[in-house]
């Protein structure tokens, strides 16, 4: 197994970090550039579910992420202390506890950092707006592969251009994370044509903008197989705390919006194999005054424990095929009693089809639509002083990182740009709104409020 490949610590431009005074690996290093990047602080005012909430018991996307990057951890540790993952890795276990948890985290708290406002119906909203453009006549020209970056946009290959180009310093390398990080983070290691049979290529994953460190990344971690790339084995991993976390987390905070009740929860959830037992055991140690929270509470710990164990299982019993390339499933979908299906199938009977959120969602609609209205509308105006307008509202920060990548210096214009580029910004700056700056921005543009 090439383990060495894996774990490489090599970056996408050799370091220049004082090795000799910093106690740190590269992994360790790569933690402290992605906590103290501004995309991770812009996580705190984004949709999780629940669109422009106020309730501060509600997940936001950074408190999704930290929840994230706790199970990662936690299985990181579990996987570098698993007897036969050491055997089958030809490691040792000191070793891999210093890398792999990290690494995990790493990957984990920034899985989501790419998403738009408005959550992944913001997503949809983006996809659908670009496709309905280039059917119409526009003023400007493309490759066909060009428009499916916008027509398939996946906040995954968003993130993964905020890490390795919108971060920007002085360079075209934003934080310049070292491969095994962003090997795992890399959940669809794909910027061509959409396989929907094959897990890894299921998404558009990388944008055409960085297509050449997708392929470094490859190269460096051997992710190369035949005709496509596949994943990183950690990535599946990372997977698996993502979902572990959204299924089981987002079901509380229906709870705690006073969707339903514990009761409810438990006859809806009755079926699932031996989860009967679980309930008594709740139930007969918590029947005191605040039961219902408790309950709740150690129904959670429970559910994630299972979850978290059928990860560990199947990452184990898969190894050959997940380090081949070869296994296309999710680590926890991959489970006869169901589990994970039954509660992704709770959460869109009782939670997303709610109408606050779907209300919330349709807000979200018209704030993300109408910003791409005017700033397409601006970039390419045949009048310079609206395309003038349009760079002065833009951040200064991203239109220097997009300069940057493009060879282009603060003499340069987004005139300057490529068509594909000029998009390319405008969909940056949006997409890294907060969901509250995007409604605040758009109320602004379109005259419904001046300050």
């Amino acid at each position: 197994m090439a383990w060495d490949n894996y774990l490489n610590s090599s970056r996408l431009r050799t370091s220049t970090r004082n090795i000799a005074g910093d106690p740190r690996n590269e992994f360790e290093s790569d933690l402290g550039r992605v906590i103290f990047s501004p995309a991770i602080r812009r996580m705190h005012d984004k949709t999780q579910v629940f669109p422009l909430t106020t309730d501060d018991h509600i997940h936001s996307r950074l408190t999704h992420s930290m929840e994230v990057m706790a199970i990662g951890y936690s299985l990181g540790i579990r996987l570098s202390e698993n007897e036969k993952f050491i055997k089958m890795t030809g490691e040792d276990s000191s070793h891999l506890l210093r890398i792999i948890p990290i690494i995990l985290k790493n990957a984990c708290l920034v899985h989501d950092i790419g998403n738009p406002p408005f959550g992944h119906f913001g997503e949809d909203v983006i996809k659908n707006y670009f496709t309905s453009l280039f059917n119409a006549k526009v003023p400007f020209e493309l490759s066909e592969i060009e428009k499916q970056d916008f027509t398939n946009f996946d906040g995954n290959a968003q993130g993964f251009r905020i890490l390795t180009k919108l971060e920007v310093l002085d360079n075209a390398f934003g934080l310049n994370l070292s491969l095994g990080t962003l090997g795992a983070y890399l959940k669809y290691p794909n910027a061509d044509k959409i396989d929907p049979n094959n897990l890894a290529m299921s998404k558009r994953g990388v944008f055409q903008s960085e297509r050449d460190y997708l392929a470094k990344i490859v190269e460096g971690c051997g992710l190369k197989k035949s005709l496509f790339c596949k994943r990183h084995p950690l990535a599946f991993i990372m997977e698996a705390a993502d979902s572990i976390c959204y299924l089981v987390m987002d079901i509380e905070d229906g709870f705690n919006k006073g969707y339903y009740n514990y009761e409810f929860i438990k006859e809806s959830l009755k079926n699932i194999d031996g989860i009967n037992e679980i309930f008594i055991k709740i139930e007969k140690e918590h029947n005191t005054y605040g039961a219902e929270i408790t309950r709740m509470v150690n129904l959670r710990i429970y559910l994630i424990s299972r979850l978290v164990n059928l990860a560990m299982e199947n990452f184990i019993l898969n190894f050959n095929e997940i380090c081949n390339g070869d296994y296309n499933k999710e680590l926890i979908k991959d489970d006869k009693t169901g589990l994970a299906k039954t509660l992704y199938n709770f959460c869109i009977k009782n939670i997303f089809s709610n109408r606050e959120i779907q209300s919330l969602e349709l807000t979200g609609h018209s704030v993300l639509t109408g910003l791409l209205d005017y700033y397409i509308n601006f970039i390419f105006h045949e009048d310079k002083n609206y395309r003038k307008r349009a760079q002065g509202m833009i951040s200064k920060s991203l239109i220097r990182a997009v300069f940057i990548e493009n060879n282009l210096n603060e003499s340069n214009k987004i005139d300057d740009l490529t068509p594909y580029f000029k998009l390319r910004l405008i969909v940056d700056f949006i997409t890294g709104m907060t969901d509250q700056f995007a409604l605040n921005h758009y109320q602004k543009l379109s005259g419904q409020k001046i300050i």
